[in-house]
């Protein structure tokens, strides 16, 4: 089963990144697989009678200039309605006039796109904005950065499904806060469906009750938070029993041979803890908003990269990686998400993004292994900043 997952796996990958969209064609041919546009085109035209199979050549690479030809005849671009021109731009069967392919092509043409010289440039001032940095226009299903939106300039609200640091499926943890000037007020509780969906390996589960929190980003730079979280409601017997022995989490205690316990759910009720992050805002492959960091959170500690929007290739996606290490209560652990754009259609290819997020720690066996899987989902509301 774990080596379908794996599989499955790199298949997603490979799916997601290889089909998005190409760089725009500016000077291109047709493909004749359109028969109703391409009488549309020569209709407007005036050509009688008009050939579906005609040759039809764009020439858009001067604004000035921009042409189109029709069997070899040659017409003003902006002669045909706004419409038929919008439908020719972003016709999908094109052949790229501007690229010679030769032997070598199927190497060079994937280094030419990497854009090598855009790997790291400067974050965005409002990354580094102690008042501004919680704004944030991505939504993420599942762990990840908060959706922070502006009530007026450095004063606001932010709300997250997981923590920042948890994968999918992980925890039932979800928070909602008030920014203002730099602190954050809020409070948690818990959602067990989120929990409730995985039937196995639920030991690295973390649960929580609810609570309040409090946190203070230091006016210099957007860079050192801390913070103190409270948990004010202990767990009941029943809700003990649901997380550790009912229904998919049956299984979420597993003893060693002699009867000990060797891994457990990392269950936080009526406690309080101090949490810190250090965090350095980046802009790695044109980014719209990414930063590494090094935190404690629930005496944990995390490791870990984040960026949002980054371009590769002619792919858009994100990406996120936590190492969490030295844990009072589960093994070590390593949370990925690599959440692809421009798989929808419309307005949805730059709103939506998804794929696979998975977390790899010690399995029930004690090997290495991914005891979480699943798609995740992010929805970008607004413009980046």
């Amino acid at each position: 089963m774990k080596y379908i997952t794996v599989l499955l796996y790199f298949l997603c990958i490979s799916t997601f990144i290889f089909a998005q969209e190409e760089e725009p064609i500016l000077y291109f041919q047709l493909e004749p697989l359109d028969d109703s546009l391409f009488i549309n085109i020569q209709e407007q035209l005036f050509i009688d009678p008009p050939d579906p199979k005609a040759e039809i050549i764009a020439d858009l690479r001067d604004a000035n200039n921009q042409t189109i030809s029709i069997a070899g005849t040659l017409y003003p671009f902006l002669a045909l309605k706004p419409e038929t021109r919008a439908r020719i731009i972003t016709y999908p069967f094109k052949i790229n006039l501007e690229e010679t392919i030769t032997y070598s092509s199927v190497f060079t043409r994937v280094i030419e796109k990497l854009r090598l010289q855009k790997i790291l440039n400067p974050p965005s001032a409002l990354q580094i904005s102690s008042g501004l940095g919680y704004i944030n226009p991505f939504l993420q299903a599942q762990g990840g950065e908060r959706f922070g939106f502006p009530i007026k300039s450095d004063i606001g609200i932010s709300l997250g499904l997981g923590t920042p640091y948890s994968g999918v499926l992980e925890t039932n943890f979800i928070e909602m806060n008030f920014h203002i000037l730099g602190v954050r007020l809020g409070i948690f509780r818990n959602a067990d469906a989120f929990i409730e969906i995985k039937d196995n390996n639920n030991h690295n589960n973390l649960i929580v009750t609810e609570g309040i929190q409090v946190a203070y980003t230091i006016p210099f730079g957007n860079f050192f938070e801390v913070g103190y979280w409270n948990g004010n409601k202990s767990i009941t017997q029943s809700q003990y029993l649901k997380y550790t022995f009912y229904s998919v989490n049956k299984d979420a205690i597993v003893k060693n041979p002699d009867g000990s316990i060797r891994y457990q759910p990392y269950i936080v009720d009526n406690e309080s803890f101090l949490n810190w992050e250090f965090r350095y805002p980046v802009k790695v492959l044109g980014a719209t908003r990414g930063k590494v960091y090094v935190a404690k959170y629930l005496d944990e500690l995390h490791i870990g990269f984040n960026g949002r929007e980054m371009t590769l290739g002619g792919s858009v996606f994100d990406l996120r990686f936590d190492a969490m290490v030295n844990s009072p209560a589960r093994p070590d652990q390593y949370v990925c998400d690599i959440i692809v754009q421009k798989i929808f259609d419309m307005w949805a290819a730059s709103a939506i993004a998804v794929g696979p997020g998975f977390i790899l720690s010690d399995t029930k066996s004690g090997s290495l292994g991914f005891t979480s899987f699943l798609f995740n989902l992010r929805i970008k509301v607004g413009t980046s900043l």
